[in-house]
């Protein structure tokens, strides 16, 4: 059985039992935390197709940690003005454990 779940803006597709990394979420770590935002739920028998999400249908995440991804440098340089911008961003994610479908 898998679901594909919205959180952050993006769309994850995710079993029991996977471990995923996610936007931000917040909790700390050994929290429970459930997504209702569930747009399709797949088992061997059957689909249902949300519009715009699953009536009823739900996921359970475990909070396993907060993490931080690669940092990315960005430079804008404007040419013969002697203009010059470095700024620096640093993502946020949350590793997260399905712990159940609810369909």
């Amino acid at each position: 059985m898998y679901a594909v779940i919205q959180t952050g803006g993006k769309q994850y597709r995710v079993e029991q039992g996977a471990v995923i990394n996610v936007e931000l979420l917040p909790g700390e770590k050994g929290d429970s935390v459930s997504i209702d935002q569930v747009l399709l739920v797949s088992d061997d028998k059957e689909t249902k197709v949300g519009r715009p999400t699953v009536a009823g249908a739900s996921v359970q995440l475990e909070i396993l940690d907060q993490l931080k991804g690669p940092k990315v440098t960005i430079f804008k340089k404007i040419r013969r003005h002697g203009k010059q911008l470095k700024k620096g961003h640093r993502q946020q994610y949350t590793s997260v454990r399905v712990a159940s479908i609810n369909c």
